[in-house]
């Protein structure tokens, strides 16, 4: 049996460790160079000595070690805002807003200047053209939003510009940057541009107030004016119907009557016709009948012409 002397069972140990250690180094710089994880919200960008080889999505991924192939996390959930005219500044829960004057500061289509802020929201849709097609990103994404406000706020009256025309240069904003950056091949989507403050500047606010006050008067006037009109006009309308209703009735009324009258005269007539005599003495008497009907209890009529002393002669003598 052999036996190690003290010198020569350190140079062996020396040697153990040493490659044990060279082991455990290769094998950890292995594992480290060709393990990584991908998060839920991410995909990893893969490229094999440098150009691009595949896109992984989340989990536990390989890859080939020590620099060979090399991966890049983009985040493809998240929605990334961007803010124009403004940052800002988180102090715990409370916020506060400080402007940017040269980018925020815009010409009007009728010549008035305007102090614009806005946001955009969007999210990457294609990490390979994220990573490789567009070296400076968030700028591209600044200058091209600038570009997009300003044309907009440029074909637009201050007034439009900050009452109806807002949403139709946020829709029209969202369209023209998504337009452009799929021609730039930056790989996002923009989902929504927001228009926040809209004000003139400092200069002129005291006399914007002014104007924009007697705007609100003027549309104030006109919804009471609106109001009265709404009130008054059914209600004249109702009563002309009445008074138009009322006269027809009247019309129908003495139409009926004239009817009746000239079919009572065409019935006398007939009755003439036949008996002349005798309807000219009933007309008679009828008259007088009429003429003296108001003295209750005196008869001033015999028919049998035996007491009364007539007044006119049916026979032709006075």
């Amino acid at each position: 049996m052999q036996h190690f002397t003290p010198p020569q069972m350190g140079k062996f140990l020396n040697k153990g460790t040493v490659s044990l250690v060279v082991i455990i180094i290769v094998v950890l710089s292995f594992l480290s160079t060709s393990v990584y994880i991908v998060d839920q919200t991410e995909e990893a960008v893969v490229t094999r000595f440098g150009r691009y080889a595949s896109t992984k999505g989340p989990g536990l991924q390989f890859k080939l070690p020590f620099g060979i192939e090399r991966n890049y996390t983009v985040n493809v959930k998240a929605v990334q805002t961007e803010q124009f005219g403004f940052r800002t500044l988180r102090t715990g829960i409370s916020s506060t807003y400080s402007g940017e004057t040269g980018e925020a500061t815009m010409l009007t289509g009728d010549l008035n200047i305007v102090d614009v802020e806005w946001i955009i929201q969007y999210r990457i849709i294609d990490p390979r053209a994220w990573t490789f097609n567009v070296m400076e990103r968030n700028k591209t994404i600044r200058d091209v939003s600038r570009s997009a406000i300003n044309m907009l706020v440029g074909d637009r009256a201050i007034m439009d510009i900050m009452g109806p025309e807002r949403s139709a240069i946020e829709a029209a904003g969202t369209e023209f940057m998504n337009e452009t950056f799929r021609g730039y091949g930056i790989g996002i989507d923009v989902i929504a541009v927001k228009l926040q403050n809209i004000d003139p500047p400092a200069g002129v606010q005291e006399s914007f107030d002014d104007v924009n006050k007697a705007i609100q008067d003027m549309n104030r006037l006109i919804n009471e004016g609106q109001q009265v009109y709404n009130e008054e006009i059914p209600k004249t309308k109702g009563e002309a119907e009445r008074l138009i209703q009322v006269a027809q009735g009247y019309a129908a009324e003495r139409v009926n009557k004239a009817n009746g009258d000239v079919a009572r005269f065409n019935s006398v007539y007939e009755e003439y016709r036949r008996s002349p005599e005798v309807t000219r003495q009933r007309l008679y008497y009828e008259m007088i009948e009429e003429v003296f009907a108001g003295e209750e209890g005196t008869v001033f009529i015999d028919r049998n012409l035996e007491n009364f002393l007539p007044m006119l002669n049916l026979g032709g003598a006075r």
